[in-house]
């Protein structure tokens, strides 16, 4: 009887922490489609790398932050060919003159499968202070892609001063 309660305990455990992952996924979906219109109403020319590109990931909220040494992190919807695949973990170090705080929506765009497989298998890490466009008006016309994979970022709020040095990594979770 008592393992029988253990075993019932566990199991109710389990339901909780998958319940509560379930909708964590939910509001980082919700989020993202908000993302990717806010990036449209701000670009509508980028409705073609949105169609174009073998994958992109969104991440909707990333919250980034330092004094010295910084970091910032964001969770977000991963698609390919259109389709969503799967979720996207971004973390980022960065080292050299920065403070403040910023909260920013980004979305990745991977040119074709070889660069979507990278990303897929964790092997895609970039500077992103370098490789990343602020999204504006008319700005995606004239992006490139960089080893096949183009950045955007759209700033929601606070103010970071920054001359730093670091990179971004990403993991991917399937659906």
């Amino acid at each position: 009887m008592k393992n029988l309660l253990i075993t019932l305990f566990f199991l109710l455990i389990a339901g909780v922490v998958f319940a509560q992952s379930d909708k964590k996924d939910q509001q980082i979906i919700q989020d993202t489609a908000e993302a990717k219109a806010a990036f449209l109403e701000d670009d509508p020319s980028m409705s073609q790398l949105f169609n174009s590109a073998y994958g992109y990931i969104i991440l909707p909220n990333v919250g980034k932050g330092g004094l010295g040494v910084g970091g910032a992190a964001g969770n977000g919807v991963a698609f390919e060919q259109g389709t969503q695949v799967g979720f996207a973990r971004m973390t980022q170090v960065t080292i050299g003159f920065q403070a403040g705080g910023q909260a920013y929506s980004e979305v990745v765009f991977f040119e074709d499968k070889e660069a979507w497989d990278r990303f897929k298998n964790g092997k895609i890490e970039m500077a992103a202070q370098v490789s990343a466009v602020a999204a504006a008006s008319g700005a995606s016309a004239n992006a490139k892609y960089v080893d096949g994979v183009a950045v955007f970022t759209r700033t929601k709020g606070g103010l970071m001063y920054e001359a730093s040095v670091g990179g971004q990594q990403f993991k991917f979770r399937e659906n």
